[in-house]
């Protein structure tokens, strides 16, 4: 896997926007918060609303061409995906992905970009960051902020700890070791039957989402179930859940009563309750990097970079 350089003050960061338009009025906080930390925004046209395709960016080709783009360019950096929303898997097969594995550059954003994590994990040997992102959490906050930097210039490894009022749980016992893959649970799903289908074999799952009832949670990870992916992976992290209410409650399975009956039957070692995904308050992950969970102790860390 290869590990990019850190980003520094005074770096060149593209922001490219693979998935939704992004509001004319974020545009602007955006590159203020990538000024903020000392770096050159540089944003390509799929920033712009102007360039709007329907409910994406930009059309297509437009925003795939601005990631190889950025990524061939000499004089940029880093590539940020400046928000999520939805789209990205459409633009996997218009990626020049021998460009992207020649020229690998530090690559973060979450969500929707999950789509994106995964193809450049396993088809370029890229490893990238799960991370905020700077039109959908202009403004940090202090954890989200500090786990942001250590992403961007260096130091995400050791120990990933939550905030000190929000314990992780155990699962399922148990101790294993692999690289850490994943994201958001419904992009993962639908990358099943693609040549960027997940591989999860000895690896680390992580897995979030937003807005999904329960049964669709419920479908999704049975769907997971059926392909394999809990068998083949060698343990499992669970974020956050963010808007995921059942949906009538007197006879709704409640999320836990899922993960109990779709992924403890796995036997993998398993926490949950990580501050990582679609919430106000979140770490940072190396997606590539080699991860240790100790599910008994809930502890989780991450090799140091290279």
């Amino acid at each position: 896997m290869i590990e990019p350089k850190p980003l520094f003050p005074g770096a060149r960061v593209a922001l490219v926007a693979p998935s939704s338009a992004v509001p004319e009025e974020k545009l602007q906080p955006a590159l203020e918060l990538v000024q903020s930390l000392g770096m050159e925004p540089v944003p390509y046209p799929s920033c712009y609303y102007v360039n709007r395709d329907g409910y994406f960016a930009a059309k297509d080709a437009q925003r795939a061409a601005d990631i190889t783009d950025a990524f061939a360019d000499d004089t940029i950096d880093g590539v940020w995906c400046i928000r999520g929303g939805y789209g990205a898997h459409r633009l996997v097969p218009l990626l020049e992905l021998d460009i992207i594995r020649d020229n690998p550059k530090w690559f973060g954003g979450y969500s929707d970009i999950t789509a994106l994590h995964t193809a450049f994990n396993q088809l370029c040997d890229l490893e990238t960051y799960h991370c905020t992102m700077p039109s959908t959490e202009p403004h940090p906050n202090e954890y989200t902020m500090g786990y942001l930097k250590k992403a961007l210039f260096g130091g995400l490894s050791g120990a990933l700890s939550n905030p000190e009022d929000q314990p992780l749980r155990t699962l399922v016992p148990g101790s294993a070791e692999g690289i850490l893959c994943g994201g958001n649970l419904s992009l993962l799903v639908d990358s099943i039957g693609t040549p960027w289908e997940i591989d999860c074999k000895g690896k680390i799952l992580f897995l979030e989402d937003i807005g999904e009832k329960t049964h669709r949670i419920d479908g999704m990870l049975t769907q997971l179930r059926n392909a394999g992916k809990f068998a083949d992976c060698a343990g499992i992290i669970l974020g956050a859940w963010t808007d995921c209410p059942p949906e009538i409650p007197e006879r709704t399975l409640t999320l836990t009563e899922v993960f109990d009956q779709l992924i403890v039957p796995a036997g993998k070692p398993a926490v949950m309750d990580l501050a990582c995904g679609h919430c106000s308050t979140t770490m940072a992950l190396p997606l590539g990097r080699m991860c240790r969970l100790n599910a008994d102790s809930c502890e989780i860390s991450v090799k140091e970079g290279e």
